[in-house]
């Protein structure tokens, strides 16, 4: 039959793995670095994976495959679920303990979190707090890698963070809610210096471009070293 269905372009794809991340229907694998639709009957021709997609390497089209199979998809969710445990092993238990732990005299640590919570997909659209802001956008383990992150980039900001990679949510119209409805003066993106964190570049750019508002912004990218990327 002839229906609606995704196809990769392997010369655009980066191989960050959100197009596979993003199907919940297991249609799309990694195989040797790049994304491939795997089964034509395991694509539902919604497109979650499509705006996930950093590079634009995905797109429909209209073509001779077989049709959906809803039973044949949950068939291999279920049997993708079993393999993920580990058969006869038993769970130990563990003994926990609180520890308190102090702060040595003389330090002096202080958060510049101005906002909660911080989680894209959990903030609000329209605050008190968006206005007039300065806002930043970064990749949740951009504060692990840079060791002076609160200061150098979350100071007199109202921070916003996530990973692309691992929430099953589009930001880019999130985003795009925050900066049309409230007054922000600026947006800063923090990302790493590895292929999923293109998904957050990519969601503030479409964000930026759909608001109809001009704002200065700029991206910092962090290596894995914990340095930025000049």
């Amino acid at each position: 039959m002839k229906r609606r269905i995704i196809e990769i372009n392997q010369d655009k794809c980066n191989g960050c793995g959100l197009c596979a991340t993003a199907c919940h229907e297991g249609a799309i694998a990694m195989v040797e670095g790049k994304a491939k639709l795997i089964r034509d009957d395991y694509c539902d021709g919604l497109g979650d994976c499509l705006p996930t997609c950093p590079t634009g390497a995905i797109q429909f089209v209209e073509r001779e495959a077989l049709p959906y199979d809803e039973e044949a998809v949950k068939k291999n969710m279920e049997e993708k679920a079993h393999s993920c445990g580990c058969p006869g092993s038993q769970p130990r238990a563990l003994e926990t303990q609180a520890v308190k732990i102090q702060q040595p005299k003389g330090e002096t640590a202080k958060s510049q979190l101005r906002q909660w919570p911080v989680q894209i997909q959990l903030a609000p659209t329209q605050a008190p707090y968006y206005e007039g802001a300065n806002l930043l956008i970064a990749a949740d383990c951009s504060a692990y890698a840079y060791g002076d992150f609160h200061n150098k980039f979350m100071k007199n900001k109202i921070t916003l963070i996530g990973c692309p990679k691992l929430d099953m949510v589009e930001y880019a119209q999130k985003l795009q809610q925050i900066i049309m409805l409230n007054e922000i003066k600026s947006v800063t993106v923090v990302r790493m210096q590895v292929p999923c964190c293109g998904g957050i570049e990519m969601a503030v750019k479409t964000a930026l471009q759909n608001s109809g508002k001009f704002l200065p912004w700029q991206v910092v990218t962090i290596s894995t070293q914990g340095e930025i990327v000049e």
